[in-house]
């Protein structure tokens, strides 16, 4: 499954990174101010576990997704030629 094939990290890196282009300008810094490398290491941990849940939720939903039966209760199906 293509959740289990993403790291954690490099998903924080690219939200970081989105984040810092997308976001307006602050006090006249532009966006290669907010460099990955430059981010503290205790923000890294905090946006790499996040990145971590938000794959651990993607894929419970997936596979809530992909366990559903399609079958009919018992005297509901629909017989017939």
């Amino acid at each position: 499954m293509w959740i289990n094939e993403v790291a954690p990290e490099r998903l924080a890196e690219l939200f970081h990174h989105y984040h810092q282009a997308l976001a307006p300008e602050i006090s006249g810094k532009g966006s290669e101010s907010g460099a990955w490398k430059e981010v503290p290491q205790q923000e890294k941990n905090r946006l790499v576990a996040a990145a971590r849940l938000a794959l651990l939720e993607l894929e419970a939903m997936t596979n809530r997704r992909e366990s559903r039966q399609y079958f009919a209760q018992p005297g509901e199906a629909e017989w017939g030629c």
